[in-house]
């Protein structure tokens, strides 16, 4: 008989957890009409507001911005620093292609860093990959797990860098305590369906800087001085076009009612992660996750690295053997958009024109080239990883009879 003889409950984060709160607050939007623009009128607050003064609270930033979608928000951390054309972005050779598209939005150039054991941004490749042209360094938080922000944090301050954090996958993670992003120079939420939380889309912009605040504000609306809205009272930054990026009503009134769940997610899914590691054997042909704060993970995923390709093809055939279907993170039956081999339209330099635009704009002075296999550390690496998904239908018992699966394959490999 299997380990695991029925099938494990399926769900996911976010989604999984809405009910009649998210109906009953859109519901009130609708019923409203008058009001389901994102700028509130004299008398009454927007929902978009009241989003962004609870996600403010809530992990601490002076400033946030809903917009259109996490890849907005990412193109926004940069343009609110000013980066742009002839610049480069040092972004993770594992995130989803979107890190990278962000960068293509603000006119700058994508160069493609290595990851290590904890599957996020390699300190000492990042280090490498620095030019003259280089401005900023995107830290991607994979999969709820809190990538090396203080080993990266200490090379962007050695060399002058802006460190923007994307936390697209990891709401509601912490770092020494601290939410992850609010001790960088801007921060980005995603409110995608697959989210922690979400909204069916939707993305955030965090930042403390004033100025920074307000390059968002133009950025995301290239109507902002017209509206009037009260945003960028006082400043003395000229108002600037970019593109429309605006969150909405119905957006932010399901993101409301999300974000106060958000507690209650991570309470579920952080335990069992937690009973999982607590029912783990010494592993032998694997090692676990570097995972740098143990306590500020979400609890959503749990990654095991193999020894070598072999022992994850090996493990992964047992497991499913006993039930559990598991297998590596890189193979070349499966293209995942997050692996950056796959990530054709940046690989191959394709721009909406024929001119090439950012990789050949004059202003451009190096060079970037890329391939499929140019960084072969982070393949080795994902071809010998095997990563577990837990979502808030799981109960203990499930994660425990996952942990004997998982015994029983390292054991009989």
């Amino acid at each position: 008989m299997k380990i695991i003889d029925t099938p494990l409950p399926s769900g996911g984060l976010g989604w999984s957890a809405i009910d009649d709160r998210e109906i009953q607050a859109v519901t009130e939007v609708l019923k409203n009409p008058g009001r389901m623009f994102r700028y509130p009128q004299p008398g009454w607050q927007s929902q978009c507001q009241l989003f962004e003064q609870e996600a403010c609270e809530k992990i601490g930033a002076k400033y946030a911005l809903l917009v259109a979608s996490g890849t907005c928000a990412l193109t926004i951390c940069l343009s609110a620093y000013g980066i742009g054309p002839g610049d480069e972005v040092i972004v993770p050779a594992y995130t989803y292609i979107s890190t990278a598209s962000a960068v293509t939005n603000a006119g700058a150039v994508p160069v493609v860093a290595e990851i290590d054991g904890s599957l996020g941004l390699d300190p000492a490749d990042v280090e490498r990959k620095i030019t003259k042209y280089t401005k900023a360094v995107i830290l991607v938080h994979m999969q709820g797990v809190p990538g090396r922000i203080d080993a990266v944090r200490d090379v962007c301050n050695k060399h002058g860098l802006r460190l923007i954090e994307d936390a697209c996958q990891a709401i509601g993670s912490k770092y020494r305590g601290n939410y992850t992003g609010t001790g960088a120079d801007a921060l980005a939420w995603s409110l995608n369906f697959y989210k922690v939380i979400t909204s069916g889309e939707g993305g955030v912009f965090f930042t403390n800087d004033d100025d920074a605040f307000i390059r968002a504000i133009y950025a995301h609306d290239p109507g902002t001085p017209m509206w009037k809205t009260g945003l960028a009272k006082g400043s003395k930054l000229a108002p600037y076009t970019q593109m429309g990026m605006r969150g909405n009503e119905v957006s932010a009134a399901i993101a409301r009612v999300q974000l106060s769940k958000l507690d209650a997610i991570l309470g579920k899914t952080r335990p069992l992660k937690k009973r999982l590691l607590e029912c783990l054997e010494a592993p032998v042909n694997y090692a676990r996750q570097h995972v740098d704060d143990p306590e500020g993970d979400c609890g959503i995923s749990f990654t095991m690295i193999a020894c070598d390709k072999a022992a994850a093809e090996g493990m992964s055939k047992l497991m499913l053997e006993q039930g559990l279907n598991i297998g590596s993170l890189y193979n070349e039956g499966f293209p995942d958009r997050h692996i950056y081999s796959y990530w054709d339209a940046i690989l191959q330099k394709r721009s909406p024109t024929p001119a090439g635009y950012p990789w050949n704009d004059p202003s451009y002075k190096g060079s970037v080239e890329y391939s499929k296999d140019m960084c072969p550390v982070t393949l080795d690496i994902l071809a010998r990883s095997m990563r577990f998904s837990l979502n808030i239908n799981l109960a203990p018992e499930h994660v425990e009879k996952v942990a004997k699966v998982i015994n029983y394959a390292d054991k009989n490999l």
